[in-house]
């Protein structure tokens, strides 16, 4: 229906949120719309504290099939649609691939196109027996984004890289696993080894966690230097916090820590 929701946010106690691409007649392809409400909905999860790990997932049994072609006629007609579309699509990307918190890509079904593009934008792909994963550009006549190209090539090196794009190819869940695209597959279903991983990352300390994905961000692009001040910053921050010394009393007193990232 033209009034449901297309994409979905939900969040437990744990603090684990799932964001849901809800266009299931379409395999969960994403409009100009979707594109944009994600770019606003991971953003506005960067300063939250009790978001601890963040899932996209797709509803009824795929991940998304990509951008939704059927309204490039329409949106992206003239240069003028055509920058708007892509600065949409590029700030998604980006909003997810820089949350501060862990990301998990939950994958049944197909992650393909610009649905991979998203998945490779998160730390951790999960799929299952159905995942189907790929990048058709060179069946569409189209250069892939130089933004996308890097989150493919730093995610399966850059044989792996030439093969997925210079193929096109549909790559099933085993060859998916083998190259890298996934990082876990789950036997009951992406979306519940996925909500397994959230709640072991949740159960971690999350300035941890921050501070460790800025360095790792910062050394695979080659911006250590570039920002090591907020390296050093967050390195402080943790050293500082109420949950650096609740780990070292949970320690000593051998109990399960409670970390509340302050």
């Amino acid at each position: 229906m033209a009034d449901e929701p297309d994409v979905l946010v939900e969040q437990d106690e744990a603090g684990i949120a799932v964001v849901t691409l809800h266009n299931p007649r379409k395999r969960n392809a994403v409009t100009y719309e979707m594109w944009r409400k994600l770019g606003g909905i991971f953003a506005g999860f960067r300063d939250r504290a009790d978001v601890r790990t963040v899932i996209l997932t797709g509803a009824e049994g795929n991940f998304s099939a990509g951008a939704d072609i059927s309204e490039f006629p329409r949106l992206r007609s003239t240069p003028e649609g055509i920058k708007a579309y892509g600065e949409a699509g590029h700030a998604a990307t980006i909003a997810i691939r820089d949350l501060p918190q862990p990301t998990i890509a939950a994958i049944p079904g197909f992650g393909v196109g610009g649905g991979c593009g998203i998945a490779l934008a998160c730390d951790f792909r999960v799929g299952d027996e159905t995942t189907r994963m790929g990048i058709p550009a060179a069946k569409r006549g189209i250069v892939y984004s130089v933004l996308d190209s890097q989150n493919l090539l730093r995610t399966v090196g850059l044989p792996n890289a030439k093969l997925v794009l210079y193929s096109g190819r549909l790559f099933p869940m085993q060859a998916c696993r083998t190259m890298g695209l996934l990082d876990e597959v789950g036997e009951d279903g992406a979306l519940a080894a996925a909500k397994r991983l959230a709640h072991e990352l949740a159960a971690c300390a999350p300035l941890s966690q921050r501070g460790a994905k800025l360095t790792l961000e910062a050394l695979a692009r080659e911006e250590a230097e570039a920002r090591g001040a907020d390296i050093l910053a967050a390195q402080r921050r943790a050293a500082e916090s109420e949950d650096y010394r609740e780990a070292t009393a949970s320690f000593i007193e051998k109990r399960r820590p409670v970390f509340r990232g302050r």
